[in-house]
């Protein structure tokens, strides 16, 4: 194959992909939390709330800061899960859009203690990771590679109704010795804050494809 060809069909390859990426863009998934305002804030009232089951939380971030607490139970579907979400903050009659920012566990039990939730402004950017899916069947791979997968979630960036629930990579045109970088991640609306030059994923030369090429060589 030509060396014209060879690039022809490498874009070709690459704008399906990411038109494919466009059609199935699905938005970050979202998690209801319901809270009330703490009346008093300190340590002894912290102590005692946990007890209860709740969790203290603050919100900031927007014009104004909160304290409330959370019973623990509601966090199951936002922290204890590989999925990346946001939460709908309701308690006292207002209602925020808002993001994980810092959660607290203790070092013995591993209880959840604290969350620290930034609000969501409307039309102000966030900054969030967000997982990685691989898919697609390389090349590479099919000839004997080992694909490597560096990276879990990306560092993204930008307004939350543009944020897609995962990031797809393919890895359709991948050869031996070929990776994905984070320059060559490209979503809609979204800018990817990571080490543009941070391997997300290879596919690497095994054992089995080395001794094949040396074998083909002496022959």
């Amino acid at each position: 194959m030509s060396v014209f060809l060879k690039e022809k069909n490498v874009f070709l390859q690459t704008f399906f992909d990411q038109l494919l990426l466009t059609l199935n863009f699905k938005r970050m998934k979202s998690v209801s939390i319901s809270g009330s305002l703490r009346e008093n804030v300190g340590k002894r009232d912290a102590k005692a709330q946990r007890a209860q089951g709740l969790v203290p939380c603050v919100i900031y971030g927007g014009k104004q800061q909160y304290q409330f607490v959370v019973d623990q139970r509601q966090f199951k579907d936002l922290i204890y899960t590989p999925e990346v979400k946001y939460a709908e903050v309701e308690f006292d009659g207002k209602k925020f859009n808002a993001i994980l920012q810092e959660t607290q566990f203790h070092p013995v039990t591993d209880k959840l203690l604290h969350v620290d939730f930034l609000e969501v402004v409307e039309n102000k950017p966030i900054t969030i990771e967000i997982p990685v899916k691989v898919t697609g069947t390389s090349p590479g791979v099919l000839r004997g590679g080992k694909l490597a997968k560096k990276v879990r979630k990306l560092k993204v960036r930008g307004l939350l109704e543009n944020v897609p629930e995962y990031i797809e990579l393919s890895i359709n045109g991948l050869e031996i010795n070929d990776s994905i970088r984070v320059s060559d991640v490209k979503v809609p609306n979204i800018t990817v804050v990571d080490n543009p030059g941070k391997i997300l994923v290879s596919v690497l030369t095994s054992r089995n494809v080395s001794e094949a090429t040396t074998e083909e060589a002496a022959e």
